[in-house]
């Protein structure tokens, strides 16, 4: 079975402003304004141009980013993809 891939939602939908330490998103379709810390932002833009799986997205965000510890680095991103699809920011496809 192949491991799941995901998708941000789509940019019509989004309305994306940095704040200083935080980018608020506003979701057109739940009319709720998000307000997200790295690496939530940075997640969203690399799910932009294709949906992608975990590990393809940690690779992407490795090369622009000190993840830290693999292993913690996976779990994290897990934790974040799993926050940004209950706010239907990312969608699994």
């Amino acid at each position: 079975m192949a491991a799941p891939r995901y998708r941000a939602a789509g940019a019509e939908l989004l309305l994306v402003e940095p704040l200083d330490m935080f980018t608020a998103v506003f979701h057109r379709p739940s009319g709720i304004t998000h307000l997200l810390t790295e690496p939530a932002p940075q997640i969203l833009r690399a799910l932009a141009d294709a949906p992608l799986d975990a590990g393809a997205l940690l690779a992407r965000l490795s090369r622009d980013f000190d993840l830290g510890n693999p292993g913690d680095a996976e779990a994290m991103l897990l934790a974040r993809l799993a926050e940004l699809e209950a706010a239907g920011l990312v969608e699994r496809v």
